[in-house]
């Protein structure tokens, strides 16, 4: 049985099996920065995909333990291919496992960092892994099995320092296994270690440069549309933002438009930034459509998060609609800004593929307005996006701005939402922002904000006793949203904003900086 052919934007590169470690994702990210093409497949899968050609396949980590009858196996298309195998952590378990030797659990778990010696001259297809590449480095360990009776087939080609197996290499063919994790940062030379896996193992040409990959989103999204007319709905932020760049530049300005909805929840001069910037790329049919009033009503009152995400989520696609019915006979696409992590079907991401959060999607619509789908980042990272923005001259301002929630300051209003509260509150988060980008910080943090507290506290003002509002400041760092540190901003700079809020703000006389990380808290606090 053949796996349905996809459209994909390249057709050649590796494959990364997953088996469920966090990482997996990760291992694509680095191969496409070292400049070659990879997608992440589950590891169970019985049959390659048929239209895809791989020069190597890479085995990830995984939960669990190969010795377990449920354990996913390695299926025997990995090995009939004759392509080089890496096996990182149970990937290195499995082929071992698979070719006869047997895998135990360590008596020592080895997790987080580790010394790794290289045991004399690496052969073979470990001396391609380790050329020019130093005897002793530190590598980022995290299993629990360890292998044994392996010496029939593979060679002991590196020991941690509590001389735990690391590395292995079969004796004849390009098969070898890693126990610890070329992909995350800890690993001294991890990723020289892929790099020469793709360039001196696999001898494969490099692919995926910048234009390759500009050029390749750009025939895609051509291929997807044909002769067609897209509609986008766009928030301004960095994925509809450059997905619009693609799409104007593929199809030409008269056959993409963008919709911009403004539901009263945007930042301070948001509205204005937008349509600034929507000219500036070169889209000529920006539609904005004021919805603040309808948005607001609808959410008066209500203080439940859950509520006020659901209420504008639905009203946001009511808008959207009655636009598109008006003018149902122009368009034959719908764009979206989906990415790759969004889309996946990978063993440890949940069976099948993840739900996008609700506010990335447009959810139900392109059936409901009779509409193809055209997403031409569904095989790209938010950071290869970052990337097509910069090819394509878009202000670097723009394309490393922080992520902005889909329901906007509603999330950042605690309680119910009423303009004078939006007001209060555009006005210290621009404040805020203002500082961050004057004193060279704003590219520091992931995400920065201010939240208006439903606290109101006494304070003085010149003679006067006040009783106002609290406002919280939260800065975080992150790599990808998923975990979040708390962003180390000096204490002279949180004073001096903290200052000019209470002077500037009217209804403002307290500020506070949040200082969790997530988890346990979330980022934003709604």
């Amino acid at each position: 049985m053949h796996s349905h052919h996809v459209d994909r934007p390249l057709h050649d590169g590796i494959l990364v099996l997953d088996y469920g470690s966090q990482y997996t994702l990760l291992i694509a990210r680095r191969l496409r920065e070292i400049g070659i093409y990879a997608e992440v497949i589950d590891g169970a899968k019985a049959n390659p995909p048929d239209d895809f050609h791989f020069e190597g396949i890479i085995l990830s980590g995984g939960p669990d333990s190969v010795s377990d009858s449920q354990a996913r196996k390695l299926p025997s298309w990995v090995l009939e291919s004759q392509k080089p195998v890496l096996g990182i952590c149970y990937g290195m378990q499995l082929l071992v496992e698979t070719l006869g030797g047997q895998v135990e659990p360590g008596s020592n778990r080895e997790y987080g960092r580790a010394d790794l010696c290289l045991l004399g001259e690496p052969k073979g297809m470990a001396a391609q892994i380790f050329k020019n590449l130093p005897g002793q480095q530190i590598v980022w360990m995290s299993h629990g099995d360890t292998v044994q009776g392996i010496a029939n087939q593979f060679e002991i080609i590196a020991e941690t320092g509590s001389k735990a197996v690391a590395v292995i290499c079969h004796r004849e063919r390009p098969l070898m296994g890693l126990q610890f994790h070329p992909e995350v940062h800890h690993s001294e030379f991890g990723k020289d270690i892929l790099q020469n896996f793709v360039v001196e193992v696999c001898k494969a040409p490099l692919n995926w440069q910048d234009q390759d990959r500009l050029d390749a989103i750009l025939d895609y999204s051509r291929r997807t549309v044909g002769d067609g007319h897209v509609l986008m709905a766009v928030s301004g932020g960095v994925d509809s933002t450059v997905a619009s760049a693609v799409l104007n530049k593929a199809l030409g300005s008269e056959r993409f438009t963008a919709v911009f909805v403004d539901n009263g929840l945007l930042r301070k001069n948001e509205r204005v930034a937008v349509e600034q910037r929507f000219h500036d790329i070169g889209v000529k049919n920006l539609v904005t459509i004021d919805a603040s009033q309808l948005f607001l009503d609808r959410l008066a009152g209500v203080s439940d998060p859950e509520q006020k995400r659901k209420i504008i989520g639905n009203c946001f696609i009511e808008v959207f609609e009655s636009f598109a019915r008006e003018h149902v006979n122009e368009f034959t696409h719908l764009g979206q800004g989906t990415l790759y992590p969004d889309v996946i079907e990978s063993a440890g991401h949940g069976a099948g593929a993840k739900v996008i959060k609700s506010h990335h999607n447009v959810g139900g619509l392109p059936e409901k307005l009779d509409l193809e789908l055209v997403e031409p980042f569904r095989f790209l990272f938010k950071d290869e996006v970052r990337h097509i923005g910069i090819n394509l001259q878009l202000p670097a301002a723009m394309v490393y701005r922080h992520p902005f929630p889909g329901p906007g300051l509603a999330v950042r209003v605690l309680s119910a939402i009423t303009p004078e509260k939006l007001a209060i509150l555009r006005e210290a988060d621009a404040i805020f922002i203002k500082k961050l980008r004057e004193h060279g910080l704003y590219d520091q943090v992931w995400q920065a904000f201010a939240v208006l507290l439903p606290v109101k506290t006494v304070g003085v003002m010149g003679d006067n006793r006040t009783y106002q509002w609290t406002c919280a400041l939260r800065a975080v760092t992150a790599t990808d949203g998923m975990t979040a540190g708390v962003g180390d901003l000096p204490m002279s700079f949180l004073a001096q904003v903290s200052d000019e809020i209470v002077r500037k703000v009217d209804g403002i006389n307290r500020v506070v900086y949040d200082v969790t990380s997530k988890p346990p808290a979330t980022i934003e606090w709604e």
